[in-house]
């Protein structure tokens, strides 16, 4: 994989989770929570991001049932990241996202934040949670 940034997707029905980390640094940091209602919108907003970090490629977690089945939310997640990949040609990897949810949780009840500020970084964290996991345990290829 070429040297550079990395976005990652925490994706959701209502909202979608974005980080950014790179390789060489190892890090990831989380970004922002995109809201529009509409998947035109919610594109548009992801064409942007792009446009400003230039990602080499782009990951989107992908949950999973504790015993490591697919649901539902798999598929659309599948679904997601294959109209990033068709939209857009970058390389995306999935990355199973079981706990991230809970760990950003987890991290946010720790710093005291509670309510709509909560909900609002919830879903970066949680991409951020995702990135982070995919810069530590994904050879950089």
């Amino acid at each position: 994989m070429p040297r550079g940034a990395l976005l990652a997707f925490d994706f959701g029905l209502k909202r979608i989770g974005v980080a950014v980390g790179d390789w060489e640094t190892g890090l990831a940091h989380p970004l922002e929570t995109i809201a529009q209602e509409t998947n035109a919108a919610r594109f548009e907003r992801v064409r942007s991001l792009l446009e400003e970090w230039q990602p080499v490629a782009l990951v989107v977690g992908l949950p999973m049932t504790l015993d490591g089945e697919e649901h539902e939310m798999s598929r659309r997640c599948r679904r997601f990241a294959n109209q990033l990949h068709g939209r857009f040609g970058l390389p995306v990897a999935l990355v199973d996202e079981r706990l991230t949810s809970a760990a950003a949780e987890s991290r946010l009840a720790e710093a005291g934040v509670y309510g709509n500020r909560r909900k609002a970084a919830l879903d970066s964290l949680a991409a951020q949670e995702i990135l982070q996991d995919y810069l530590a345990h994904y050879e950089h290829r």
